[in-house]
């Protein structure tokens, strides 16, 4: 078995980076850019959703059938972790798009597979449109952002991002969503992109299945990538430390439902 879990770089363009074919569903690259630098986007046969995590850009470029697009000067955090949902926009296949950084920029991109048939263009996806929740309770409490929910037109990609404070739990109790059994639970893959808040810190992240043919408990640094192909899989964030993650689901059907452990279900009723 793979180790799910892939570290980011300390330099260069490319922060982290899901290997081809690692998933079958989820794409996902996470990119620093400095002031003035370009990043190309091309979707191919993918439907994409940018992320700016931080910084300021400009993103130009044309969806075949639906025309140019030109979007200057978007983007108003400084980190993930400000109280602040980003600007993000949804690209259809066939893009092909440039990313302009007027600052220091981290942006991720998220693939999945596309459709044409659905008509969906590009769109910027603003900061006042995304639905800001408060889950879980207790050292169970975390703060999540939807970017692009199953509430929001897409052919099958999910974006979501989620701060979790010191101390705390988070995707906890253990949940899964990796079998097509709905209206029970949904098959997804996921990818966490984590960033910790100061950035020398470290969280922890299972990610295990019921017959523990998967079973990785991993220390997770800055920058770094999680890969849950299935199976169950909290964080825990030590004190001192908060944890940010932005995850990427996909499957084939464009549900968003899941199944919590039946050994760790009992918390759901403190």
């Amino acid at each position: 078995m793979m180790s799910l879990l892939v570290k980011s770089n300390a330099r260069g363009r490319t922060m982290v980076e899901l290997g081809n074919g690692e998933l079958e569903y989820v794409g996902f690259a996470a990119y620093r850019l400095s002031l003035g630098e370009t990043l190309p986007v091309a979707a191919g046969d993918k439907e994409l959703c940018l992320v700016l995590l931080s910084g300021r850009i400009s993103l130009k470029g044309e969806a075949p059938g639906q025309g140019a697009f030109d979007w200057d000067n978007i983007g108003d955090r400084l980190s993930v972790f400000e109280d602040k949902s980003p600007f993000a926009a949804y690209l259809p296949p066939g893009s092909q798009a440039q990313v302009v950084a007027l600052s220091d920029v981290q942006i991720a991109v998220c693939a999945a597979p596309g459709s044409t048939s659905n008509g969906l263009g590009p769109r910027l996806i603003t900061p006042e449109t995304m639905k800001r929740s408060v889950r879980g309770k207790g050292a169970n409490t975390r703060y999540v952002c939807d970017i692009l929910p199953d509430t929001e037109p897409a052919h099958s990609l999910l974006v979501v991002e989620v701060r979790t404070p010191s101390g705390h739990s988070s995707s906890y109790p253990p949940h899964k969503h990796d079998t097509d059994d709905l209206p029970h639970q949904s098959f997804l893959e996921e990818t966490y992109y984590h960033q910790i808040n100061p950035p020398q810190g470290f969280v922890f992240q299972r990610v295990y299945t019921d017959d523990r043919s998967i079973d990785q408990a991993m220390a997770v640094e800055n920058s770094d990538l999680v890969v849950v192909p299935k199976g169950y899989h909290p964080v825990s964030v030590p004190y001192g430390y908060e944890s940010y993650y932005l995850n990427v689901m996909a499957g084939p059907k464009r549900v968003w439902q899941f199944h919590n452990d039946p050994q760790h279900s009992w918390l759901m009723d403190l």
